[in-house]
């Protein structure tokens, strides 16, 4: 569930920054300047796009791997605590059982 929530924020993140610089370069499109200009602009907008974009990836790859890793700690304490009951329940028939043939 908490991989699934990353998951989406990363997602939801990284089309905000995609949308953001789609309307950066369309402004900068509709601004009227030569060529040379132009090409510069973008030439540099597009490199700190994809800067920021990397940098919003590995964040998000980050926070998932810390979910799957909590995820896995809490999975194995609940395994514990099962098996434990699951144990004391085994113990329970067996004193259980000796009582009623005895």
């Amino acid at each position: 569930m908490a991989e699934q929530d990353n998951n989406q924020a990363g997602t939801i993140l990284l089309a905000f920054v995609a949308g953001a610089a789609l309307g950066a370069g369309l402004s900068l499109l509709l601004t009227p300047k030569s060529g040379e200009e132009m090409r510069g602009v973008i030439k540099d907008l597009t490199g700190d796009a994809m800067e920021k974009i990397k940098e919003y990836a590995a964040d998000a790859q980050e926070k998932i791997k810390e979910a799957v890793e909590e995820g896995k700690e809490k999975f194995l304490e609940k395994k514990s605590v099962l098996a434990s009951a699951i144990e004391a329940g085994k113990e329970a028939m067996a004193s259980e059982r000796d009582k009623q043939k005895g």
